[in-house]
């Protein structure tokens, strides 16, 4: 179509992609050009539009080129590249000038034709028997890694699909070394990485833009890079699925682990809890609950505020994702730090309202009994609805023995006044007495004794349950139970109660006199004995009725023990207890000259057996020492593993441990080969030590 004397005609330039030749040292230009017919009024009557391509060929390029200079004279001298392409085009010319000569055909195709290659092979290797096929295909898949090492910037589309690729392979553990031998492990973390970094200038950006909401102008671009900002958002965090699932596959082998762990795996899934897809969250947080298992691993996600990112996710819609995070806190919960965190980030009514769901209330009880381990802790529960929950719950098991974790978490609140308080609210002690005695638990029984320890008004509580308690002393049963109901009277230091009238109806003087022979009882029966006789010895009437009774030689007798029993208890791992039976040591020391020469040189042996300890091992260290650290050869040794040096010990509780009942699951710490189920620990080994492999394939 011609234009007449009326007509004009208008042609604009549109400046698209810029990449590097696949053969030549030349840099080739995309743009759009667009031709329109205007009449006299300035309306458009004809438009077309052409796709073109210009190539600026660089054939004085060498190793000594200056890149930046040349750089800025392809910008002047070609004037549809707009100049704030500058950096870009300087990043292609450095590219061309270190680019090795190509291998295949595939190495030289146009990006189009790169995506669309690696999208059929992907086809083929989603079905697993075509993988053997593709395995001896070395070819092919040299290309494949050869061309994500090298176009991994250029297109995520095309990463997302060669990662893809070898994903497909990694979900089998034989195929594992193949991946390790194109180094795409290494890889997939560089690509992450620049993700995140790249996510980063992306939300700087927005926020940017964002300041003025006023202005129509930057209004509209906001908008406009928002939208972009989003689809780039959907294509980035596919990327960084297949990425991280490809990971997770290799972890597998606690070697590549620890490799993963060494180049921070963990800051980069920390990192991508900020995200909103739900997909790409349950992968991450499956991802840090198998790696949590491990101190290491454990104190990372403590540095990177791990706690205050997943508490932005309970709760959340989607099940799967729920329960993940769960059992990741539930990990993290094991370290006293990160339990004290969870309240702080106001974790505890929330996993408190998850007590109702019967999907998620028992790893959320299992969480608040961690937390109620910490003295600090038991009283915030107080501030919640939690303690009305846990009695409804007792009483809703009938005539049947309650979970142990339900009781064990009742048996922690009770240790706290103003809970024990809540719990015995209107007939909730008659009601729990009640049961006790009739189901005849020692486990029941022992959240009362640890509600009978607290003064003031709920002492004067027990006055009604005093003879109850007395009547179960007597009789033959279970001996747990016995030592609780003892514990419980022990408790009850109450100055309007007659126990002299009590031992005498309840015939209880013998038994407490032949159960402070030695060998007649267990240990934690006689001393809750001689408990119980120190309490009721407050009472006048009743300690003349004790004396003539001829309990003292007893008592006497026991002392005679208590140095040994002391000695033995010195080295404990409890320092409150060492010290304890250190001072009173000192005290026998200075009465008795034969018992203050025995203990004198059990000092010695000991002090000198800690000396020689000490030596030997800085002698082995001197001679063997650990092949990682913060070598950074050490990420090449052929036998890194985890092992179990460096157990942490449980951490004492009121309650007994109910962890053996867990069922495992990968990442839990129930799954791990420790005891009472805690984490085996670091990673860490010795050269004589045999490989350990701790996860199969289950796939």
């Amino acid at each position: 179509m011609q234009p007449d004397e009326s007509q004009y005609l208008q042609r604009k330039c549109r400046t698209g992609d810029i990449d590097v030749h696949p053969t030549e040292k030349a840099l080739v230009v995309y743009y759009e050009v667009e031709a329109s017919i205007l009449g006299e009024a300035g309306n458009a009557r004809h438009e077309e539009k052409k796709e073109c391509q210009k190539i600026i060929r660089l054939r004085s390029l060498n190793a000594s080129t200056d890149v930046s200079a040349l750089a800025r004279k392809v910008v002047e001298e070609c004037k549809i590249i707009h100049p704030s392409k500058l950096a870009e085009v300087e990043h292609l010319l450095l590219y061309l000038q270190n680019r090795k000569k190509p291998s295949s055909k595939f190495d030289i195709l146009p990006m189009t034709e790169k995506i669309r290659g690696s999208t059929l092979i992907l086809h083929l290797a989603r079905n697993p028997d075509n993988l053997e096929e593709l395995l001896h295909n070395e070819t092919v898949l040299g290309a494949l890694a050869r061309v994500l090492r090298e176009d991994w910037k250029h297109s995520v589309e095309l990463a997302t699909t060669i990662i893809y690729v070898f994903f497909c392979f990694s979900s089998f553990s034989q195929f594992h070394g193949l991946i390790t031998h194109y180094k795409i492990g290494v890889l997939c973390m560089n690509i992450i990485e620049h993700e995140l970094k790249k996510y980063d200038l992306w939300q700087d950006e927005l926020e940017k833009k964002s300041k003025d909401p006023e202005n129509q102008s930057l209004r509209k671009e906001y908008e406009k890079t928002l939208k972009k900002y989003q689809s780039l958002l959907v294509k980035q965090e596919q990327l960084l699925r297949v990425a991280f699932y490809l990971l997770l596959n290799l972890s597998e082998d606690t070697r590549t682990e620890l490799k993963m762990r060494n180049k921070n795996i963990v800051h980069l899934l920390v990192k991508s809890l900020e995200r909103d897809n739900e997909e790409l969250l349950v992968l991450v947080v499956s991802f840090l609950k198998k790696l949590s298992i491990f101190l290491e691993n454990k104190n990372d996600m403590a540095e990177m505020d791990t706690v205050e990112k997943l508490a932005c996710l309970v709760p959340c819609e989607q099940e799967d994702l729920m329960n993940v995070t769960l059992r990741l806190l539930l990990n993290l919960s094991f370290d006293t730090g990160l339990r004290t965190k969870m309240v702080h980030v106001g974790l505890l009514p929330k996993l408190t309202a998850l007590l109702g769901n019967d999907t998620y209330k028992h790893v959320a009880m299992r969480i608040l009994y961690h937390i109620s381990v910490d003295d600090k802790s038991k009283s915030m529960f107080a501030y919640t609805d939690c303690i009305p929950q846990l009695i409804q719950m007792l009483f809703e098991h009938g005539e049947e023995r309650m979970d142990n974790e339900l009781i064990s978490f009742c048996i922690n609140l009770a240790a706290n006044k103003t809970n024990a308080q809540i719990i015995c609210e209107g007939n909730g002690l008659k009601m729990l007495m009640k049961r006790a005695l009739k189901l005849k638990d020692p486990l029941l029984m022992k959240m009362i004794r640890n509600i009978s320890q607290h003064d003031g008004p709920l002492k004067q509580l027990f006055i009604d349950y005093v003879g109850d308690l007395a009547a179960q002393i007597k009789q033959e049963g279970d001996e747990e139970f016995v030592i609780e109901c003892l514990g419980t009277m022990a408790n009850l230091t109450i100055p309007d109660l007659d126990w002299e009238l009590l031992l005498k109806e309840y015939n209880l003087v013998p038994y407490l006199k032949d159960h402070l022979k030695p060998g007649s009882a267990e240990d934690d029966l006689i001393l809750e004995v001689v408990i119980m006789i120190g309490t009721v010895s407050m009472d006048d009437s009743c300690a003349v009725m004790l004396a003539k009774s001829g309990i003292i030689p007893a008592l006497i007798e026991l002392l005679n023990e208590a140095p040994a029993y002391l000695i033995d208890l010195m080295h404990d791992k409890n320092l409150e207890i060492r010290q304890v039976c250190d001072n009173t040591l000192d005290i026998i020391a200075e009465y008795d000259e034969e018992w203050g020469k025995k203990i004198q040189s059990e000092k010695f042996r000991w002090h000198n057996s800690q000396w020689l300890e000490m030596v030997e091992s800085r002698q082995m260290e001197d001679a063997e020492p650990y092949l990682y650290g913060n070598d950074p050869d050490a990420l090449e040794q052929p036998d890194l593993f985890y092992s179990t040096d460096g157990m942490m010990a449980p951490e004492p509780g009121l309650s007994p441990d109910f962890y053996s009942q867990f069922h495992s699951q990968n990442g839990d710490f129930n799954a791990c080969d420790g005891a009472d189920g805690r984490p085996a620990t670091a990673y860490g080994f010795r050269p004589d030590e045999p490989f350990f492999h701790g996860y199969g394939s289950t796939r």
